[in-house]
């Protein structure tokens, strides 16, 4: 009976090793669970702060984009009145160069 009594007795060792083992393997993971939640946390924050960042770059970039289409529609009008005035000018420079030519050709403007 001692036999069995020491052969119950190294199975009870056995088991009171492979218990703390177990909770040496729980704890080792609870530390890396704690780490990843940690990691994650702090990764969360970045996304949060870059999101408030990127959301603020987006407003100026809209801003500069409706400027940019504001004067892209000005300079445009301003060329196109541009346009006219050189096509206004152009007809005063020929109806001008017009008559003085036909000054020229009149009879009582000749002085010979």
């Amino acid at each position: 009976m001692t036999q069995q009594g020491a052969v119950l007795q190294g199975y009870n060792n056995e088991l009171v090793k492979c218990i703390e083992d177990l909770c040496m393997q729980k704890e080792e993971l609870n530390k890396q669970i704690q780490q990843a939640e940690e990691e994650k946390n702090k990764l969360q924050h970045e996304i949060q702060v870059l999101s408030e960042q990127l959301e603020c770059v987006c407003e100026h970039l809209a801003q500069k984009v409706a400027s940019r289409n504001e004067l892209d529609k000005i300079l445009a009008e301003t060329e196109a009145a541009y346009m006219k005035i050189l096509d206004s000018s152009r007809t005063l420079l020929n109806v001008l160069k017009k008559e003085v030519g036909s000054l020229k050709h009149s009879p009582d403007l000749k002085t010979n």
